[in-house]
């Protein structure tokens, strides 16, 4: 790829003030923008040195100090970009770090768009498609969890295996184009069995990509999980307690919660949202009503439901014929078992009704961490196992995975029914293809635009 004309800068720390800021210049006239703009506070200071840090003073266009900082000097080709990169590390007040980049603007250099600076390590070769993306994907994650399968993809592990399942193509396609081009010799030249039990092979590391992403869409995208029950049966201080901090008002009086809150949880690693809705009972008033219609709309959204119920007073199933007691959606929690249970005992009820049941106190913690861990367990029971050494494609790499799994399920019901070679051999360079565009080998311009116009800026 030819090296881009443009200098481009932007800052990289997030908005905001912070104890550092970094303004990052990328471009051919990096090194003369970042000479520009620092004063060495060294004696004799000879020039920039590749990879050292430099101290000294950060200067605006016309020399004025703004800053006491450091500059980083990366020549290409062996930058994050490829290209010759300037970092200027700073303190993190906005007003510095936009006299930096008004500066390098003064000097010549543009904004960078979205994503602009990972864009061109993919164009230099610094990387291949599925490591940019790891780049978006490791600043979005949410748990550590999820930063651990994009970081497995940015080392390269997805693109390796890809690269493993394509050379078996190849040489697959090789013996194709022979038995095209020797057609009188069709049956030497081609081994269907063997053909087909390669391709089986490969279907085979294909499902486990498949299975390893879907193991992993939660991590990336977090589950939900709705608190409903009667009023009053303390789901608000549940909330509370499971995530640690005084978030929803917590009264006795029933109706208190009337529309829903969320807040983030971290289960090991799982990243859930766990929404309070309104409590149900008699005879609501019309906005209650409306709480509780949003509310039920929401457990249809979401994968599990916490049916919370006082366990020191009696339940009445009636009451909450709203609810679908899906076993495999709800799990019944019955709350304040400090207190004296009722008779019957709500959970032995819920229970009847098919339903698992966890009994916690929400007031002194008792059964919470065991709550936590059945939550995570319901929330991922539905995801395939997957071996540990496959890296966890994204939604868009699953689809084409997708893709090329059909191509070759077809390909091998088509030898199998004595489809001709030439007419096979479609299938599998479009197999090819779809892999060749997980790894950007493919890219054109309209995908490329699509994946890095989602990154922030500065990165």
């Amino acid at each position: 790829m030819m090296a881009s004309p443009d200098t481009i800068v932007a800052v990289v720390t997030p908005p905001g003030r912070g104890g550092v800021g970094l303004v990052r210049v990328s471009g051919p006239q990096a090194r003369a923008v970042g000479e520009r703009l620092f004063a060495s506070s060294k004696p004799g200071f000879a020039g920039l040195r590749p990879y050292r840090l430099h101290h000294g003073a950060l200067l605006d266009a016309l020399g004025r100090p703004v800053d006491d900082g450091l500059l980083a000097y990366m020549p290409g080709p062996n930058s994050y970009t490829g290209e010759d990169v300037v970092e200027l590390n700073c303190h993190g007040s906005p007003a510095v770090l936009r006299a930096l980049v008004r500066a390098a603007l003064e000097l010549g250099a543009r904004l960078a768009l979205p994503g602009e600076f990972t864009k061109r390590a993919f164009l230099a070769g610094r990387m291949d498609l599925s490591q940019a993306e790891a780049v978006a994907e490791l600043v979005a994650a949410d748990t550590l969890a999820g930063a651990g399968f994009a970081l497995a993809k940015l080392t390269g592990a997805l693109a390796r295996r890809v690269a493993s399942l394509r050379e078996t193509l190849v040489a697959l396609r090789a013996a194709l184009c022979l038995a095209v081009d020797f057609p009188e010799d069709e049956v030497e030249c081609l081994d269907v069995p063997g053909f087909v039990r390669e391709t089986r092979k490969v279907l085979e590391g294909l499902d486990e990509l498949v299975a390893a992403g879907e193991r992993a869409r939660p991590f990336r995208e977090g589950e939900s999980v709705v608190l409903t029950g009667p009023v009053n049966a303390g789901k608000s201080s549940l909330l509370n307690a499971l995530i640690g901090r005084e978030r929803a008002i917590v009264c006795e009086l029933p109706g208190t919660t009337r529309d829903f809150l969320e807040e983030q949880l971290d289960l090991e690693g799982l990243p859930v949202l766990l929404v309070d809705t309104a409590g149900i009972r008699d005879a609501p008033d019309r906005v209650e009503r409306e709480g509780l219609a949003r509310g039920l709309a929401r457990m249809e959204q979401s994968r599990l439901t916490l049916f919370v119920v006082d366990g020191s007073e009696r339940f009445d199933p009636a009451r909450c014929a709203a609810i679908r007691f899906d076993p495999a959606r709800v799990l019944a929690v019955v709350n304040k078992s400090d207190l004296p249970p009722a008779v019957p005992e709500p959970g032995e009820v819920l229970a009847r009704a098919g339903l698992e049941v966890a009994r916690v106190s929400a007031k002194d913690g008792r059964g919470l961490s065991d709550l936590c861990g059945r939550i995570r367990e319901r929330l991922l029971s539905h995801a395939p196992d997957a071996p540990e050494s496959a890296p966890a494609p994204n939604e868009r790499e699953l689809a084409l995975i997708k893709q090329t799994r059909e191509e070759l399920a077809g390909l091998a019901l088509d030898l199998q029914a004595g489809v001709p070679p030439d007419l096979v051999s479609a299938r599998l360079d479009m197999a090819c293809s779809h892999l060749d565009s997980i790894t950007g080998a493919i890219a054109p311009d309209e995908v490329l635009n699509a994946i890095f116009d989602k990154f922030c800026i500065g990165k």
